[in-house]
């Protein structure tokens, strides 16, 4: 946890960037679900020039059309309205409701589903079973899907006062068609991308005009089970289990649980309904979500509204080690996942426990797949080890300024650039030491108030360390440009503290009071700011970006102004000035936090482990670097130890000397 911790804190200000590699993986996903299927109707006409889009009939007798976009020479269909189902043939043989509108008009109403609702309200209210089966015959192309969706949710808008059973295992036969696992991939070809937003807000719709009696209701069929049954307070607990096949071969199952306690807030008797789909969390990311990977069934529950919390049990669909789950709840009005409903409990290889919090917005939940963390040994031992050393590096050099600081800040430019020395070991020690405590905290069991406060310092001290390498790097500009000195030494230090402390305390503050209060200040995962809901963490990212770009300028202007001062010299001088410039290199790298700057390449190839390797070196040992190039390379302070322990030494020696005059001389008392 600790390690994940680690990567996550260092991989944040280059958040952005990964942001940006994000969506152009995301269009590259979204590249090969367009190169699944080709155009098998001939070619558009015209020159494919890339992303130019054509428009093509469907094939005869089939209303609707396809679109293509041009990518790499080369058409592929993008979008699909192809349908085979009208009013002419949605209804069975013997329906002649279909000529109620007489004659020529009826082409008018033949692809409206809402007048094929008006007809199925009227042919067979009781069980809306004379359209099933030709839905059953239908092919699963994309314009059939759409045509279903919308039908499904104009009947689940007709007023209702109660469905029966028969009603529910109709529109179940209908639903589960279009959910068939078969269909996943026709679904990224429909038009209106939210369908299966609408599907699923639909079924739950639906669902809540289920009437239940005194005996429970199973509907069950493939791709969608449905639940009903009545709550009591007399009830030891009530289970919903679920056990269902997401592809040919592989079935998981899901649960939910309400405890006897949380029954005793229910009214006596109350009605629950539960539904469960295993593909419609696939379905949600080929058409909708494509960077979000949903890992469960989804588990839909209507339940009295006094039943504020429920435990949800989700088996793993993909059960890889190296990738935790998260729990969310689909918002019905948003159409997005939200972590802020829901809290992981416990987590193993094969599966999750959840605890939720169901509303009206709230009805639908699963796991979704956490992003990937590249995880190694290596990168452990890194992390503890990098941690420990650097955590020793900073007390002792803070021991060695606090023991020399007398005697190498005797004039007023050596007496800033130790004060920000200082100060960068010491927000860095603050950091190291906050951010193994939060380490510590992370997890499905975490306090959450103690989580939020170590964010807090966690994001406090690490903004403390960039800002005082930015005061740092202004001090280094100042000196080069020859405008600090006409400045009073209490203006500059008020001013470094100002900007060391203040800005650091006035952006983690107002992070915290604008996020916290929605629940959008943590990551689900780990204790450090979020991303997903709230974009917290560009609070830390950009400040810490926009100073790694300053100070790289900054040590630009540095070699340059080293550089042109060897401009026309001796070989000899030029060497030296190389070796100037070297070491000015090494010595401000660490102290101007530039080994931030190489998180770019694990950003630009993330499953290169050694990239991973000497990310981590540099920074979990920046403790070390700071110790070595800030401090111990640096001549005064060598000489200023040399004196001190010269000194003591001298010291000793008359101790000893007097010792032992006294020994031989001892001082005679009165006779």
């Amino acid at each position: 946890m600790m390690t994940q911790m680690l990567l996550l804190l260092l991989y944040g200000f280059v958040f952005l960037l990964a942001t940006e590699s994000c969506r152009t993986l995301c269009q590259a996903s979204s590249k090969s679900k367009e190169q699944v299927s080709t155009r098998p109707h001939g070619e558009c006409r015209g020159t494919c020039v890339d992303n130019s889009y054509c428009s093509q009939p469907c094939p005869p007798d089939t209303p609707g059309d396809m679109g293509f976009l041009c990518r790499q020479k080369k058409w592929h269909k993008v979008t699909e309205s192809c349908r085979t189902l009208t009013a002419f043939n949605i209804f069975e043989a013997d329906s002649n409701s279909v000529q109620t509108f007489g004659g020529s008009k009826i082409n008018e109403y033949t692809n409206k589903p809402e007048t094929i609702t008006d007809l199925l309200m009227e042919k067979c209210p009781q069980n809306l079973s004379c359209v099933i089966r030709n839905i059953q015959k239908s092919p699963r192309i994309p314009g059939n899907i759409a045509l279903i969706v919308q039908l499904l949710h104009n009947i689940s808008t007709v007023p209702m006062t109660d469905v029966d059973e028969t009603k529910m295992k109709s529109y179940s036969i209908m639903a589960n068609h279009i959910l068939n696992s078969k269909s996943i991939s026709n679904w990224t070809f429909i038009p209106e991308r939210n369908s299966s937003c609408v599907l699923l807000h639909s079924v739950n719709s639906f669902a809540r005009k289920l009437f239940v009696n005194k005996h429970p209701i199973e509907i069950a069929d493939i791709f969608i089970h449905t639940v009903g049954t009545i709550l009591s307070r007399d009830n030891a607990g009530k289970n919903f289990t679920f056990s269902m096949r997401v592809n040919d071969t592989r079935e998981v199952t899901g649960k939910v649980s309400i405890s006897r306690e949380e029954l005793q807030e229910v009214p006596s008797p109350s009605r629950a309904v539960s539904i469960a789909f295993p593909t419609l969390g696939a379905i949600l990311e080929a058409s909708v979500l494509e960077s979000i990977t949903v890992n469960g069934l989804v588990l839909s529950v209507i339940l009295p509204k006094e039943l504020e919390r429920i435990s949800l049990i989700f088996e793993k669909i993909s059960k890889s080690e190296d990738r935790r789950a998260q729990c969310a709840g689909w918002h019905s009005v948003e159409s997005r996942w939200d972590h802020r409903v829901c809290q992981k409990i416990q987590e193993n290889s094969q599966q999750v426990v959840c605890k939720c919090s169901p509303s009206k917005t709230f009805t639908s939940f699963s796991i979704l797949m956490a992003p990937h963390v590249l995880q190694s040994p290596i990168l452990i031992y890194i992390t503890y080890i990098g941690l420990g050393v650097s955590i020793c590096s900073l007390i002792l050099c803070l021991s060695i300024e606090a023991l020399v600081w007398g005697q190498v800040t005797k004039t007023e430019i050596s007496y800033l650039r130790h004060v920000c020395i200082a100060n960068i070991a010491t927000t860095l020690l603050m950091a190291d030491v906050w951010f193994i405590v939060a380490s510590f905290l992370s997890g499905p069991t975490r306090h959450h108030s103690a989580c939020v406060a170590a964010t807090f310092f966690v994001h406090f001290s690490y903004l403390s360390v960039f800002f005082w390498m930015l005061a740092k790097a202004l001090l280094i500009l100042y000196g080069i440009l020859i405008v600090f000195h006409t400045l009073p030494k209490s203006v500059l230090v008020a001013a470094l503290f100002a900007v060391g402390y203040g800005c650091p305390l006035l952006i983690a503050s107002i992070t915290v009071a604008a996020t916290e209060p929605g629940k959008g200040y943590l990551r689900p995962e780990a204790c450090w700011l979020n991303w997903d809901m709230t974009k917290a963490l560009l609070a830390f990212v950009v400040p810490a970006l926009a100073i790694v770009v300053v100070n790289l300028v900054t040590v630009t202007l540095v070699i340059v102004k080293t550089r042109r001062a060897a401009i026309g010299s001796s070989m000899f001088q030029e060497v030296r000035a190389i070796v100037r410039i070297s070491k000015n290199i090494a010595i401000l790298t660490p102290l101007l936090g530039l080994t931030w700057g190489f998180g770019i390449a694990t950003v630009l190839n993330d499953s290169s482990l050694a990239f991973h390797i000497i990310f981590s070196l540099l920074n979990a040992f920046q403790g070390f670097f700071i110790l070595v190039f800030g401090t111990i390379l640096d001549p005064k302070i060598r000489d200023a130890l040399k004196d001190r322990i010269n000194s003591a030494q001298w010291i000793s020696r008359i101790s000893e000397n007097v010792s032992s005059d006294f020994s031989r001389h001892p001082t005679k008392g009165p006779s």
